[in-house]
């Protein structure tokens, strides 16, 4: 497994980025919000992977953030979320909001994401729902999405 990469940035585009480390470049697929906070180009970056092994290829993630890179995972986790689908996801909102919408059970708020329908959408708030209060997003995200649930829930 990859941890992480740190070196030159060679290169970024819409949804990658090349680090070049000890003279071998790493792709890198990423998040939009990884993407923007890249330095420019020939300056350091550090990037924490997420290595992707399938029978027709090998596929590294990148990402700015511990954060990001464990909603990766926990995201990808669920039947029906591919990678592509956890960096859209991703793409469009923040860890600490993917733990909210999921917490708070707003199923809806994760369909901004291309390729994400309602019922795969319903299915990550159902599988994940448990998993994120102990997964280490920040304490104010898990106590605003009880706060909400309450309120909703009447109790």
């Amino acid at each position: 497994m990859i941890y992480s990469v740190r070196g030159k940035l060679i290169h970024s585009s819409t949804n990658e980025a090349v680090v070049e480390c000890a003279g071998v470049g790493y792709h890198c697929y990423t998040t939009l919000s990884t993407l923007n906070q890249l330095p420019a180009l020939g300056n350091e970056v550090l990037l924490y992977t997420v290595l992707h092994v399938k029978e027709d290829g090998v596929t590294l993630y990148g990402f700015s953030t511990m954060a990001e890179k464990n909603c990766f995972q926990l995201l990808t986790s669920v039947s029906g979320i591919g990678p592509k689908g956890g960096l859209a996801i991703l793409s469009m909102m923040t860890p600490d909001q993917v733990a909210l919408s999921i917490i708070s059970g707003d199923h809806k708020s994760l369909t901004k994401a291309p390729g994400i329908g309602p019922k795969t959408a319903q299915r990550v708030v159902l599988e994940l729902k448990d998993k994120m209060k102990t997964a280490g997003f920040s304490d104010e995200a898990v106590t605003v999405a009880d706060t909400m649930q309450q309120s909703v829930g009447g109790g």
